[in-house]
């Protein structure tokens, strides 16, 4: 019975010990390649599997050789990026693609609308892609180097703030993989997993085999991990200390420098992108109705709508996001924002929320989006739907000139002609109309994106704010602790200095849960509903609050000096987030500019002078036709028919403004995450929320100036045309 007593009593205080100070000598578990296989599963995004399995079915048809120098570039990118393709199945894919484009689309499209166009467009389209997919592991490479090259300096700082207190450089790899976002939390993975799989047979040789690939990109992050590495042999701590800071710096001036050098070379290919991608087209667009009218005066208004439709919703929005693509992927190392939506407890985030009673419901955005553009969608092609019902047409004025609908019979087909050959809308309430159509696809789809990061958003912009402060918590923390406080009470002393900030709050609602809910400090910084990391989602702050944890279990001296150097690393990384940014700042500025303002407006004044030149030909083809036929037998003599083959009838309004409008929600798509990736790099929250507010503003100022232009020019012109002309 006395042995039972003292088991039992053995057991209790063991398992009191494990509570508060954690399983003694227990380590903590390696990465397999199980766990690093189900991480890559994770992470992956649908397009490389399926670009995977088109590689791989590819290869087994076509089975083409590389030569040597080729196939090692191609294996260096797919290497990179953690692709299982081979060269060979990269070419045969990028061979067999194009094939099936040139056969299949050239054929289609020739049946369905008769027209060479299609034929030559499709060919020159699949040898393109020849070219664009031979080229596509190198873009996956770069961008997963520019997602990868983000996250470095954060990588860094967490290798030195765990090496700091503890020097074991697996375990600092293990902690920072821990930390990270992907792409980098799976390199780093990689290079535990080589080593758990026995193909290096240590930790340094794993990592110096990783950093090789980086060479060429990134010197200052291998340069900074060397020194992390160097601080190993170091048997003086100061020498080890410093070099450990040496590193982190290293990192900071490297990414200053990189980053001073691509502003610089940023500017030519920025000033080439606006003007092919933006400025000329849209300029283009002034004459292109009256070139179109004239040159395409005995083909059919649809088939020039065709062709405008190719080369402004198709080839133009290709090329610019190619050339965006190519200016980014040579962004270097910056210091990105974390996308902290995809976290389990930001799910719900993302939804919109509904109270019904004591009930919530959560609603993804989608459907709102959808409603949207079907009832737009409804509106802006009503005008065709009228017109298939037989509906009547109805004037604006009593003269007639501003109609609802106003179809017209070709110049071909003289005065009178069957309802089915009439061509239109012409008429200035069915142009209004289509703008409700961009309306619904600009706004819809900005909509969706707004909705899904706007709760999010605002949760980072406040966590943020802990950052910028984090630092001076930090320090007066380690200061606390350097006294020789426990950490529950250094926290309730750094509440209250620090009361009304940020950080004042996140230490409170820490000291509120040791001391209401009776919680230990780790469970009252990480409990998954109540922890104070829960409800401020920053891997800074929680990895800061990790390092305390681990630190404090070697004293409070320890720990003190822990805290106080991730004070002083976080304010050397955010002056140099801020230097960042300002190097950046002329061209961002420039170019939100063009996306938020220029760019829609130029297009909504160059739609609206469309709509004048557009009435103008077709009250003017009305009435050499009206002419022609009264001319009868004279009508050679008079001259009448060769000035209709001249003029011809002109773009309606309603068709063009639509290609038009949807080019205007395309480059501002296109825009807006060149302009965020350029800024940010891969920040996908921000991007998200960049979208949502850039389309629904762009589109709405491009529809609003296309609707008064349009309405005030037509007046115009139809005042001019009924004095003029006056059987018009």
């Amino acid at each position: 019975m006395k042995n039972d007593d003292y088991d039992e009593l053995l057991l209790k205080y063991k398992q009191r010990i494990k509570q508060e100070f954690g399983e003694i000598g227990k380590t903590e578990p390696k990465v397999s390649s199980r766990d690093y296989f189900e991480f890559k599963r994770e992470l992956y995004p649908a397009r490389y599997t399926i670009y995977e399995k088109a590689c791989n079915f590819s290869e087994n048809i076509l089975k083409l050789k590389v030569n040597g120098r080729t196939a090692e570039q191609i294996q260096k990118n797919v290497k990179i990026c953690h692709l299982n393709v081979t060269p060979s199945g990269v070419i045969s894919f990028s061979v067999f693609l194009p094939l099936l484009v040139i056969v299949f689309g050239a054929l289609i499209s020739f049946l369905v609308f008769q027209m060479m166009f299609f034929v030559i467009f499709f060919i020159i389209a699949g040898m393109l892609l020849v070219f664009a997919l031979q080229k596509t592991p190198e873009l996956m490479a770069n961008t997963w180097r520019m997602k990868t090259s983000n996250q470095m300096v954060q990588s860094i700082f967490y290798l030195v703030t765990y090496m700091r207190h503890t020097s074991n450089l697996e375990r600092a790899i293990e902690f920072a993989a821990d930390h990270l976002e992907p792409p980098l939390s799976l390199d780093f993975r990689k290079i535990l997993w080589d080593v758990e799989t026995q193909q290096y047979s240590t930790i340094r040789d794993s990592a110096n085999a990783y950093l090789e690939q980086w060479k060429d990109w990134d010197k200052e992050f291998v340069e900074a991990f060397h020194l992390v590495e160097s601080s190993l042999f170091e048997s003086l701590e100061e020498r080890r200390l410093t070099l450990l800071d040496k590193a982190l710096d290293a990192i900071l001036n490297g990414t200053y420098e990189e980053m001073l050098h691509y502003a610089h070379n940023l500017k030519s290919p920025m000033t080439m992108l606006n003007m092919l991608g933006v400025i000329l087209p849209i300029l283009g667009l002034v004459i292109l109705p009256l070139v179109v009218s004239f040159m395409g005066s005995g083909s059919s208004p649809f088939t020039m709508i065709i062709y405008i439709s190719v080369l402004y919703n198709v080839s133009l929005p290709i090329g610019v996001y190619y050339l965006g693509r190519t200016i980014l992927s040579k962004r270097p190392a910056g210091y990105g924002a974390t996308d902290i939506s995809e976290k389990e407890s930001m799910k719900n985030a993302r939804n919109v929320s509904f109270s019904l009673g004591k009930n919530t419901t959560a609603i993804n955005p989608i459907f709102f989006s959808i409603v949207v553009l079907i009832i737009c969608l409804i509106i802006g092609f009503s005008p065709l739907v009228l017109h298939l019902l037989g509906g009547q047409d109805f004037s604006f004025n009593e003269a007639g000139t501003l109609k609802m609908l106003d179809y017209v019979c070709p110049p071909s087909t003289g005065v009178e002609c069957a309802e089915a050959d009439k061509i239109g809308p012409y008429g200035l309430g069915a142009s209004i109309l289509s703008l409700v159509i961009v309306i619904g696809l600009g706004v819809s789809l900005g909509l969706y994106y707004s909705l899904r990061s706007k709760n999010v958003i605002q949760i980072r912009e406040r966590t943020k704010e802990l950052e910028d402060e984090f630092a001076s918590a930090l320090f007066q923390l380690g200061n606390r602790l350097g006294d020789g406080l426990p950490a529950e009470l250094a926290f309730a002393k750094v509440a209250q200095t620090m009361e009304g900030s940020t950080s004042g709050e996140f230490f409170g609602l820490a000291e509120r849960n040791i001391t209401r809910l009776g919680m230990g400090l780790e469970q009252a910084l990480f409990d998954p509903n109540v922890g104070a990391v829960t409800h401020f989602p920053s891997k800074v702050i929680e990895s800061s609050m990790k390092v305390l944890m681990e630190s404090i279990k070697k004293g409070p001296r320890i720990a003190a000096q822990a805290l106080l150097s991730m004070s002083r690393y976080i304010k050397e990384i955010h002056t140099v987030e801020e230097r960042l940014k300002d190097l950046m700042a002329d061209i961002i500025s420039s170019m939100k500019a063009q996306t938020s303002f220029l760019t829609p407006a130029i297009a909504g004044i160059v739609v609206g002078i469309t709509s004048m030149i557009a009435t103008i030909l077709t009250k003017l083809s009305a009435q050499l036709t009206n002419l022609t036929a009264q001319s009868g037998g004279a009508a050679s003599s008079t001259g009448f028919a060769d000035m209709l083959n001249i003029f011809g009838i002109g773009i309606p309004t309603f068709q063009f403004q639509i290609v038009v409008g949807v080019y205007i929600v395309q480059i501002t798509f296109i825009l807006t995450i060149l302009s965020n990736g350029i800024e940010n790099g891969a920040d996908k929250l921000g991007e998200r929320y960049a979208l949502g507010k850039n389309l629904v503003n762009s589109t709405l100022l491009y529809c609003i100036i296309s609707a008064v232009v349009m309405i005030l020019f037509n007046m115009f012109a139809g005042t001019i045309l009924t004095n003029a002309l006056p059987g018009v």
